[in-house]
C-alpha cells in the first residue's frame, strides 16, 4: 500500500496537506492533515543550506517512509486518548525519519497537537482540522487494517 501526503499550504506556524491512497496508480482521497511548520524549504528531504529543525515545531522532511505499527505508551492512556482503545494503543508509526523519533499518525486539532507527527482530520477551519477521530478511524479501518491483513508493506510519500 502506498499513501501520498501532498502538502498544499505552507504557513508560518503549520503545514496543511491532503492524504491519498495511491496504491496501484489509483488516487483515493482519505483526509486532510496538519503538521508543524515546514523547514525543508527546498523540499529535498534534508535540512541543508541553513535549514534547521526546531524540536516539536518542525514537520518531517519530504521523502518516502515506511509505516509500521507500535504500541504507544502515550496513546495507551485510554482515559486521555479514548479513541485509541479500539486499537489497544497500537498506532501507525512513520519509520526512519532523519533527525526525528517516534513520529506517529494520530488525532489532534492543530500544529500544537503534533510535535512532528502527522495529524489527520478535515481542514474546514483555517489553521486546524476538525473531525479528527472520524478521519483517523477512516484511515485506520478502511485503509491501513486491510493492507495489514493482506500482508502488504505500507509506505507514505510526502511531497
Amino acid at each position: 500500500m502506498k499513501l501520498r501526503l501532498e502538502r498544499t499550504a505552507f504557513k508560518s506556524l503549520y503545514t496543511i496537506g491532503h492524504l491519498y491512497d495511491v496504491t496501484d496508480g489509483k488516487r483515493v482521497y482519505i483526509c486532510d492533515t496538519i503538521e508543524d511548520k515546514n523547514r525543508d524549504l527546498n523540499h529535498n528531504g534534508k535540512f541543508d543550506n541553513g535549514e534547521q529543525k526546531v524540536k516539536a515545531q518542525t514537520c518531517i522532511p519530504f521523502g518516502t517512509y515506511k509505516i509500521t505499527f507500535v504500541k504507544s505508551p502515550k496513546f495507551s492512556n485510554f482515559t486521555k486518548y479514548p479513541y485509541t482503545k479500539k486499537y489497544n494503543g497500537v498506532m501507525p508509526w512513520v519509520r526512519n525519519v532523519p533527525h526525528f523519533e517516534g513520529i506517529l499518525i494520530h488525532c489532534g486539532v492543530n500544529q500544537n497537537s503534533s510535535a512532528g507527527c502527522i495529524i489527520v482530520g478535515y481542514n474546514r477551519i483555517v489553521g486546524r482540522v476538525v473531525e479528527s477521530q472520524k478521519a483517523f478511524y477512516h484511515l485506520y479501518d478502511d485503509f491501513l487494517t486491510p493492507a495489514r491483513q493482506r500482508g502488504e508493506e505500507i509506505w507514505i510519500e510526502i511531497v
